[in-house]
């Protein structure tokens, strides 16, 4: 992948909608989430005519509390999971990332500032000043190796009708990695958005 990646949701009728793409402009994948559905499950495409399947995420149970998100390519592959951290999500958001062909986390990823999350939360639900909210506060997510190594940093950046993450990968790391650490993004931003 071409970073830094733009990742760009749209909510159409309820259901987000995320576009992702690389540093030239091209699309590199497209996700639109299905409402309503007890036990989630998410299908990423290569683009928006979501002709051509590029992974799915599964959740292993219908409560998503301390739920663990799999995500399966197209041909049945196993390419990762991420899963929530239970308590410590509470305060400030807090991931599990579980490379391919193994069972313990290898990465974490977390909020690096709470406070920012909270602020733009609550601005972004009162009347009018929620239209500059999105113009005001950006929080920010880090992806870290167990060593404390950062990996990539996720961040919010102002837009009006849409919201904007970018994404920089801030060390070396294998193109396999790169595309869970993408999907773990993904999946973390479509749960952090309900949160608020």
């Amino acid at each position: 992948m071409n970073f830094p990646l733009t990742l760009r949701f749209k909510v159409v009728a309820l259901a987000p909608q995320i576009y992702v793409e690389d540093a030239a402009g091209n699309t590199v994948c497209y996700v639109k989430q299905k409402m309503l559905r007890l036990k989630e499950k998410i299908e990423v495409f290569q683009d928006s005519s979501r002709q051509q399947l590029l992974a799915t995420i599964d959740a292993d149970r219908i409560i998503d509390w301390s739920a663990r998100y799999h995500f399966t390519a197209e041909s049945g592959q196993e390419l990762g999971s991420v899963g929530r951290r239970g308590m410590r999500s509470l305060w400030r958001a807090h991931y599990e990332i579980v490379l391919p062909g193994s069972d313990t986390p290898a990465m974490t990823l977390r909020e690096e500032n709470p406070w920012t999350k909270v602020m733009d939360g609550f601005f972004g639900e009162l009347p009018i000043i929620n239209l500059f909210s999105g113009y005001l506060f950006h929080p920010k997510y880090l992806v870290s190796r167990n060593d404390g190594t950062p990996v990539m940093r996720l961040t919010k950046e102002p837009a009006f009708w849409e919201g904007r993450f970018k994404v920089d990968l801030l060390s070396e790391v294998s193109p396999q990695e790169q595309l869970t650490l993408t999907l773990s993004g993904l999946m973390m931003l479509l749960l952090e958005r309900r949160r608020g």
